[in-house]
């Protein structure tokens, strides 16, 4: 029997260049994950990426080593030579299936060629290196509100008694047209505002501020002009159950505007 999983986790990935870049302090947290996080091997990982959009709730049912998908255009060569080829499970696809359907979603899909996305290899590929931690992924519907993931969160809250790892993978900010590029050290404020907001609300345990921030929160719609990086923060919340706060793992910042802030949401 597998040790249970109480806590939920947030990565802000950022760049793709997480996975190459050592000059980036997420980095080395990532790398450093399972020393200083979290040292519980977990049975199985349950990751919801931005990068994976679909209308109604998708999840990937691999069968043997997942494919490596680089989804990133005109990045340095060797990126596109980088693998992580954890195994799927098709046992926890149909799992996240059932408990999603016994909740209330009319429709999920299962999709049996989809592999890794680089919202899930690229943190994963520093936090588990060895690749042997099967691996199932979660869409994020970007039609729907932050209080619909914070739903799915809640429906798959007893995955974590399985020994399964819930994940949600993104940016905690995420403009990409307003990004820094001179070199410069200092932080947008507008950027500043909303992630110190985050930080608030989810070190309250605020989670329903969370679920309508895009009216509670400074500056929401510069941060997230779209939500697809700030949605899997919301199942990761919604898994964490009741009477849990958000702590803030790591913050680092790049460009000015794109903060790594990463949460672990454990019991009060």
């Amino acid at each position: 029997m597998a040790a249970a999983i109480p806590e939920t986790f947030y990565i802000s990935h950022g760049s793709p260049t997480l996975s190459i870049d050592d000059s980036l302090p997420a980095r080395h947290f990532l790398k450093s994950f399972q020393q200083k996080c979290f040292s519980t091997k977990p049975k199985a990982i349950l990751i919801i990426s931005g990068h994976w959009e679909t209308s109604e709730p998708a999840v990937n049912a691999v069968s043997g080593p997942s494919d490596t998908i680089y989804d990133f255009y005109n990045f340095p060569e060797q990126m596109y030579r980088l693998k992580y080829p954890a195994p799927g499970s098709p046992d926890l696809a149909n799992r996240v299936k059932g408990l999603l359907l016994k909740s209330g979603f009319e429709t999920v899909h299962v999709d049996k060629k989809r592999g890794l996305d680089h919202g899930a290899w690229v943190p994963l590929m520093l936090m588990y290196p060895e690749a042997d931690i099967p691996v199932v992924q979660l869409s994020v519907q970007t039609n729907k509100d932050g209080a619909h993931h914070y739903r799915m969160g809640q429906a798959l809250r007893p995955l974590k008694d399985d020994g399964v790892m819930i994940v949600g993978s993104g940016s905690a900010t995420h403009n990409l047209r307003n990004m820094i590029r001179d070199g410069r050290k200092t932080v947008d404020k507008w950027a500043e505002e909303f992630d110190s907001w985050v930080k608030e609300a989810l070190t309250e345990g605020r989670y329903e501020d969370l679920n309508k921030y895009e009216e509670k929160a400074p500056n929401a719609k510069m941060a997230h002009p779209w939500p697809d990086h700030f949605y899997p923060l919301h199942v990761a919340m919604g898994a964490a159950g009741e009477n849990t706060t958000g702590e803030l793992i790591h913050h680092s910042w790049t460009h000015g505007t794109l903060s790594y802030a990463s949460y672990k949401f454990a019991a009060k």
